[in-house]
């Protein structure tokens, strides 16, 4: 157990760690320059990949940059400075663009490949927190990454200046990101397996009933037609259409309970007296996340779908979007 009288120590520990790594970082924004330019043109213009490496705390930074990168329109990997002098060199190729983190910009290992990689033909981006380093000097564009001090109590476990390379690591995919255009769907073809994809890639079209699934009645139909085509069709609701198939209505379960508080004579009632008018439609082509929103907006569980003409093609319900787990 932490005793209460060290309490406050920890907290005004944990909060001056927090505070030297926002300073750390806010401090990045005067250092950027005509060099961070340069490091996104060159990354823009490569034809190969991008590829990151780094050693000890920096390596982790270096693989985050990587995964961000790839997943954000521009292919790369990360390649251990140790395994590249022992044959992982082979992986890089010319038309490549190799970005390296090193806080001291001093790291051996990477100090020992960089001549070699420049033999390749490669550009070269180093991201360290010494610019009269040797990582900075052989560089094509060197990115000052400097913090003044770590948020480590010692000064000595590598804090602030990770958090400064992640964030100006950050800063560069993002750059690049939007100088490609790149957008949701494309970031959305990245990650098909996760909610984002679901959420960007799946259409109306994708999840709605349609055919034999979709309820419809024509005007003429009675209260008593459309309940036996609800109840088949399991949906809480029928759309009402005319003879040309245009939408003309909703009867939701809830026209139903209404209708019975005001009258009793239902069996023969009309649907084109009995219906909600001009109901809330979408088109196939919106995303399933559209219609989400477009149903709590309107605080309803069903959304017919129709063509151009407003022709009814496809109905959706929220629970259709749950199993679709767009939601």
């Amino acid at each position: 157990m932490i005793k209460a009288s060290h309490t406050d120590r920890i907290l005004s520990l944990a909060r001056n760690v927090l505070e030297t790594e926002a300073a750390a970082i806010v401090s990045l924004a005067d250092q950027l320059d005509q060099n961070f330019i340069t490091a996104v043109q060159l990354l823009l213009a490569g034809t190969g990949r991008a590829v990151v490496s780094g050693i000890g705390k920096s390596g982790h930074i270096a693989r985050k940059l990587a995964a961000t990168l790839a997943s954000t329109g521009t292919p790369a990997f990360f390649v251990h400075p140790a395994e590249a002098s022992h044959g992982d060199l082979g992986m890089i190729m010319a038309e490549d663009v190799v970005i390296v983190l090193s806080n001291s910009g001093e790291t051996e290992e990477l100090v020992d490949i960089f001549p070699l990689i420049k033999r390749t033909g490669s550009r070269l981006i180093a991201i360290t927190g010494n610019p009269a380093s040797s990582l900075a000097k052989l560089a094509d564009v060197h990115l000052n990454a400097r913090v003044e001090k770590e948020a480590c109590p010692l000064n000595l476990a590598p804090t602030a200046s990770t958090t400064a390379a992640l964030a100006l690591s950050d800063a560069l995919a993002m750059a690049v990101l939007d100088a490609r255009g790149f957008g949701p769907e494309d970031f959305a073809r990245s990650h098909p397996g996760g909610m984002l994809g679901r959420r960007l890639l799946t259409y109306v079209r994708d999840v709605m009933r349609t055919d034999t699934q979709l309820p419809h009645v024509e005007l003429t139909a009675t209260v008593h037609d459309a309940l036996f085509e609800m109840t088949e069709k399991r949906l809480g609701m029928t759309a009402v259409v005319d003879h040309a198939g245009l939408v003309k209505g909703i009867f939701t379960d809830g026209d139903l309970r209404r209708l019975l508080a005001k009258r009793n004579d239902l069996a023969t009632l009309k649907m084109a007296e009995a219906m909600t008018a001009q109901p809330h439609t979408i088109s196939p082509d919106r995303l399933a996340m559209e219609a989400v929103e477009w149903m709590e907006r309107y605080r309803i569980n069903q959304v017919l779908v129709v063509d151009e003409a407003n022709k009814l093609i496809g109905a959706l319900n929220m629970h259709d979007l749950f199993n679709a787990k767009v939601i």
